[in-house]
């Protein structure tokens, strides 16, 4: 209870900084091909997490993403050697990548290991809304576990359709799908979540 001189250092309620959604995660996929020098774009990113308007349409859960970290391991066949290597050479303004290469190639047991950050101030570590421009490629064989650190954000209102249509999505529900943008059936970068929850 304030005296009866005092000032009262807050006069009214204090403001909200941010009313959107901030969602800092790692998703993990299986390659079942091998990927030379594919694209991965910040639609396929905000792809791998949406929602199911009908069971054939689908839209992002979020309106932006920011690339933290690409992480791969490739255990290579007894006798051979294995690459793996990630480049963040995006060249459109405002995304442009450090146009570094990270690779290592591993022989014997030991598997192939690659952990790339972006550099701080490229634009691929900026937060970047859903466009078809690319966030970095992977070169890497089949078989290859691929770490995503992401961090998502949302707002209310407008929303992305994905790229590509579900089958046999249940409206309302939300789900996992492959790095590439493409549902389970189609994907070359399996998610590894519940069955349930991929579509």
């Amino acid at each position: 209870m304030a005296m009866p001189n005092e000032q009262q250092l807050i006069p009214h309620p204090p403001p909200i900084p941010d009313y959107g959604i901030t969602h800092t995660t790692k998703l993990r996929f299986i390659t079942n091909a091998a990927q030379v020098q594919t694209s991965i774009t910040f639609q396929n990113l905000l792809d791998t997490i949406n929602v199911a308007l009908t069971t054939v349409t689908a839209a992002e859960l979020f309106q932006a993403v920011r690339v933290r970290e690409v992480e791969l391991w490739a255990t290579p066949v007894i006798g051979g050697a294995t690459s793996v290597q990630v480049e963040f050479n995006g060249t459109v303004a405002g995304i442009i990548g450090d146009t570094k290469i990270h690779t290592d190639t591993s022989m014997g047991i030991e598997p192939a290991h690659v952990r790339a950050r972006p550099a701080a101030r490229s634009g691929v570590a900026l937060f970047q809304a859903s466009v078809a421009d690319q966030a970095f490629a992977l070169t890497c064989p089949n078989g290859t576990v691929v770490d995503v650190s992401l961090t998502f954000r949302g707002r209310p209102g407008g929303f992305a359709p994905t790229q590509n249509a579900p089958v046999g999505a249940t409206a309302g529900a939300w789900y996992y799908r492959g790095l590439d943008g493409l549902a389970a059936g189609a994907t070359q970068f399996l998610p590894i979540v519940n069955a349930s929850g991929i579509d």
